[in-house]
């Protein structure tokens, strides 16, 4: 046995959202998934939508207690902007969510808990998306900001992180390439210029927040979903697909992210496919000015990329980012099966030492990861009372040890993040997979403490963690 040990001041939290948790009480707007749900309750596993969620609202003492008690020094979540606004276009405020954001960043702080809060979590006003498109129009950027500066304006005299986004490319390929967020587009074109306006949202936020802000030690920065993509082999063809991902679902909003500028290499295959995003050197300068303070990067599984097997040049196809790589499934891996994804611990230290050699060593944390399992019910230990979460405890042990082995040689990684505190309502698939330390019964909302949520206040106190060599290099 090993002990492992990280800074002091380390962050060890979980993460989670306005929309996954809060319920739709009271809310003056849906978002896109309470107007799908609306709309399309068949799209939802067992036709559970985000109603109630895991009641949050009207819930939040209770459970920032429960948080406190599995040992959480950090929390992020999301303010929500269908939430917080009242007439979208002048930015007006609702006084009800103005009361309860104030109220949750409170008890937060009361219980010795620092707030992270995110603006953008997939969310946007669906009344948006109809009347302009969403995030297809400039428009909406400026709505967006407006709402930022409102937070920044409310709750910055005691929030000292924020984030503009999570995971804008899930965004671009959830709504406008593989139709599993709606408005369940495929055009290749749109989802071009919807990245490119999620990044210049999210530079003119921070510029806000620079204007803004009252909190001298504030920060900014985005959650993104980095992760590597490793080529199926050595192949000149395979390695070269892999690096095309990797410029497409890493490096767009990364490099505008950390060093102000779009990677040139996917600048101009982008217009020699004529796709390009429309942008003016106005807001390219924007982009270029207002870079983040730090980073937090969410990640799950491995990604791998093999040589498209077709040709897609054809009258008949839209672009496609698939024009250059196909998703390869690598035989004998070890699966998390209820998910459907690779378990690779050892990406996190890839991810380390990419932000280390490629981009300053910028200041990052692990933003999300975790172990969704499906019917955790099974098991539930009625002697203690609990769900034993071994496989979760597992599985935060064998990345933290690539998360340490990364600090070790120099990566200036600040904090661990597990997705989620309590379980909570993960769009389309509801509550099929449970991620959290928390249990909850969405039927009577009571809420309970699985094993991992001992282990993991155990491991914060401790800010160390023991293990044996058979969790080390996998």
């Amino acid at each position: 046995m090993t002990t492992f040990n990280f800074p002091k001041n380390f962050w060890w939290g979980a993460a989670t959202s306005g929309p996954q948790t809060e319920g739709r009480f009271y809310k003056p707007h849906a978002n896109i998934f309470d107007y799908d749900f609306e709309k399309y309750p068949d799209h939802f596993w067992h036709g559970i939508g985000p109603d109630t969620a895991s009641n949050f609202y009207n819930d939040y003492k209770n459970d920032i207690a429960l948080m406190k008690a599995a040992g959480l020094n950090s929390v992020r979540t999301s303010i929500q902007w269908t939430r917080l606004i009242d007439d979208l276009e002048t930015g007006s405020l609702n006084q009800d969510a103005a009361r309860f954001y104030n109220a949750v960043i409170d008890e937060f702080i009361k219980q010795g808990i620092r707030p992270i809060m995110n603006l953008h979590h997939f969310d946007i006003p669906v009344e948006l998306l109809h009347k302009y498109g969403g995030w297809e129009s400039k428009h909406v950027v400026e709505l967006f900001v407006q709402f930022t500066e409102k937070c920044f304006e409310l709750f910055s005299d005691r929030v000292t992180d924020w984030f503009t986004h999570n995971e804008p490319m899930v965004v671009v390929e959830g709504g406008y390439l593989y139709q599993f967020h709606y408005p369940d587009l495929v055009d290749g074109k749109k989802a071009v210029q919807v990245a490119y306006n999620l990044q210049l949202a999210s530079s003119k936020a921070i510029a806000a927040f620079r204007k803004l802000n009252k909190n001298p030690e504030g920060k900014i920065g985005i959650i993104l979903n980095l992760t590597p993509n490793y080529p199926a082999s050595e192949s000149e063809a395979d390695k070269a697909a892999a690096h095309f991902a990797d410029l497409w679902q890493n490096g767009l909003f990364m490099d505008a992210s950390v060093k102000g500028a779009f990677p040139a290499e996917l600048v101009d295959i982008l217009t020699k496919d004529d796709v390009i995003w429309d942008a003016t050197p106005e807001e390219l300068e924007i982009i270029r000015q207002n870079t983040i303070d730090y980073l937090g990067v969410n990640f799950y599984h491995p990604n791998r990329a093999q040589a498209p097997k077709y040709s897609s040049d054809s009258l008949a196809v839209d672009w496609m980012p698939n024009k250059y790589f196909e998703d390869y499934e690598k035989r004998g891996v070890r699966m998390n099966i209820d998910k459907g994804w690779e378990i690779y611990p050892r990406a996190l230290y890839d991810i380390a030492k990419n932000i280390q050699e490629n981009y300053d060593n910028i200041a990052w944390f692990v933003s999300e990861n975790g172990m969704g399992v499906s019917r955790e019910d099974r098991y539930f230990d009625a002697e203690s009372g609990q769900i034993n979460d071994d496989y979760r405890i597992q599985f935060i042990k064998e990345h933290l040890y690539y998360v340490h082995k990364g600090i070790e040689e120099g990566s200036n990684c600040f904090g661990y993040h597990l997705w989620t505190p309590i379980d909570c309502f993960s769009w389309r698939n509801s509550y099929r997979n449970r991620y959290g330390l928390i249990s909850v019964d969405i039927h009577t909302q009571e809420k309970t403490l699985k094993k991992s949520a001992y282990f993991f206040k155990e491991l914060a106190d401790k800010s160390s963690v023991d293990l044996k060599a058979s969790e080390t290099e996998k």
